[in-house]
């Protein structure tokens, strides 16, 4: 489980596929603290286990279906991706409930400075505004953010200058892939209504 606030972004080192899986190495310095093997680091919003670190890098297995369904499948040595360790007992929830599991791609359709905030508007498949709700949550390549804007298609929210500092936002334009994660308790509460009425 994570909160959305993402700790740092880590530069891509590799991703190329082995025998079982694909390994991806991405150094790190402030995720670094603390961990452990098996620890979960959400990447890019994506929840991977640690299976090796050293001292200024995380190195994860991830899964084609993994790669395939997440915006992983763009990722190149030399980019940048958001990190963020999980959410430890007693901790501090300043975003909302991210368990780090992708429900959709959403495609950039405008990022652009407006005064000394950023507008970004998101456009996804019609049937998954179901999901979006005006001032609700959601995780944009693991960044908790509060939805501003929704229509038949996307959705927008307001990006403020520190978000835009610690993230991999500021490397975004119009076009890019980006991993969605809807509201969890949203989602919850959808599937108990589709049981009562059927």
């Amino acid at each position: 489980m994570f909160t959305g606030l993402v700790e740092e972004t880590g530069r891509i080192l590799a991703f190329a596929p082995k025998a079982d899986a694909w390994s991806l190495s991405v150094s790190a310095a402030a995720t670094l603290d603390g961990v452990a093997l098996g620890d979960s680091i959400a990447v890019n919003g994506c929840c991977l286990t640690v299976v090796r670190f050293d001292a200024d890098s995380l190195h994860f297995d991830v899964l084609e279906e993994t790669r395939r369904l997440t915006n992983f499948s763009a990722l190149a040595t030399g980019g940048r991706v958001n990190l963020e360790r999980s959410l430890r007992f007693g901790g501090k929830v300043g975003g909302h409930f991210v368990t780090g599991h992708i429900d959709a791609l959403g495609t950039i359709e405008r990022f652009e400075a407006r005064g000394k905030d950023h507008f970004l508007a998101v456009s996804i498949p019609a049937d998954l505004t179901r999901h979006i709700v005006h001032k609700g949550s959601i995780a944009i390549d693991g960044i908790s953010l509060t939805i501003a804007e929704v229509s038949d298609d996307h959705f927008a929210v307001w990006i403020i200058p520190h978000t835009i500092a610690v993230t991999n936002l500021a490397g975004r334009q119009r076009g890019d892939v980006v991993n969605l994660e809807f509201d969890l308790l949203g989602k919850h509460v959808e599937k108990l209504l589709q049981r009562r009425t059927a």
